[in-house]
């Protein structure tokens, strides 16, 4: 385990039992792999249910008269209209109208929101939206984050729940008893696939933990997570896009609520429109297993893009990546795929490509 890391999950015993070496992520040691296969992994979120310790996400409570216009500032979507028990997902801009970040905001209630995010600036960012508010801002490691995904998500976790799991629509979300812990469950999710998110302190997480892998649930690995992501077309911060991208470059535009009042990176970002540098896509690689990443994507010997996060689908029996590409090559078109110890050719083909139309996750 990495040494400098500066938070800890409460689930790490239950990781390192399962053969985690918990390497660093966001500062939390993270299970990127366990002793099972990833493949299984892949496969039980897939066709029954897994779960993931999302907990190195983090987790911002803002409270306060002023909560709702903070976070408007500091984001990209129109606040205003999402409703006490709603979430939606968003960017969190620079000045310059990148992308400092992704997260998702919930409306508690009671002028009571929350902001999960991963790696990027947000914390920062908000601080300086709140300065001189009526707002509180509280971060939370003590708040654990378990996401059950998968088709047999709901049955498993409604037969121990005191709240109707199958009442909430997408991204909504109910305070809740799991197996006799008080939680918020969510259903949102990072895999293509119907599934939830509980959030409950440290004590009530490992014993939800333990009772989810008697009821069947599969834990689940990081390198899995990746493969169901990638799948499913869903992008990392870090990897897939960064500062230097707008979310009009990487698919996020329905992220923008441009006829709200202002907020960090606006007008920038308005002014971007069009203007577009690259464009996020998934490739299909002819080679036999997963590519490094960071392979070099040429097109009739001109230099089109690069390959950000790869993986090897088995249940596809494809190489996948998403990359960046030069703005107007279209699906079907076939670069050339160069880097070490690889030369060989991919399709640009439409993203994503596990279930196109969403219906798993919306089902």
């Amino acid at each position: 385990m990495t040494e400098e890391l500066s938070r800890t999950s409460a689930l790490a015993s239950r990781h390192t039992a399962l053969g985690s070496g918990l390497e660093d992520w966001n500062g939390m040691g993270t299970a990127w792999s366990y002793h099972s296969d990833p493949n299984d992994e892949h496969d039980a979120v897939r066709e029954r249910a897994g779960m993931f310790d999302m907990s190195p996400l983090k987790k911002v409570f803002v409270r306060g008269a002023d909560a709702q216009a903070v976070l408007d500032h500091l984001t990209t979507r129109d606040l205003a209209k999402l409703a006490p028990g709603k979430a939606a997902y968003l960017c969190v801009l620079t000045e310059a109208g990148g992308i400092a970040d992704d997260a998702i905001v919930s409306n508690n209630g009671g002028d009571e929101w929350m902001i999960v995010h991963g790696s990027g600036d947000t914390m920062a960012l908000l601080e300086a939206s709140a300065e001189g508010r009526d707002v509180t801002l509280e971060f939370s490691d003590a708040l654990h984050d378990l996401s059950v995904q998968g088709p047999a998500s709901l049955d498993i976790l409604n037969a121990h729940c005191d709240a109707d799991l199958a009442a909430l629509e997408y991204f909504e979300h109910t305070p809740a008893t799991l197996f006799g812990h008080a939680c918020r469950i969510s259903r949102t999710g990072y895999s293509g696939e119907r599934g939830y998110e509980v959030f409950a302190d440290g004590a009530a997480i490992t014993d939800i933990w333990d009772k989810l892998v008697e009821a069947g649930v599969t834990p689940c690995s990081f390198t899995a997570l990746d493969k169901v992501r990638i799948e499913a077309g869903l992008l990392f911060y870090g990897y897939d896009m960064t500062e230097e991208n707008t979310p009009w470059e990487v698919g996020l535009g329905f992220t923008i609520s441009g006829s709200k009042g202002d907020f960090r990176g606006k007008d920038a970002l308005m002014a971007a429109k069009g203007s577009e540098k690259v464009n996020n896509v998934c490739l299909d690689i002819d080679h036999s297993d997963m590519v490094e990443g960071g392979e070099i994507l040429s097109l009739e010997g001109e230099e089109v893009g690069v390959i950000n996060s790869p993986c090897y689908s088995h249940r596809l029996g494809k190489s996948l990546a998403l990359a960046h590409i030069k703005p107007g090559i279209e699906v079907s078109a076939r670069l050339r795929v160069s880097g070490e110890g690889i030369d060989t050719t991919a399709s640009v083909v439409s993203s994503p490509i596990y279930d196109p139309a969403k219906s798993r996750t919306h089902a």
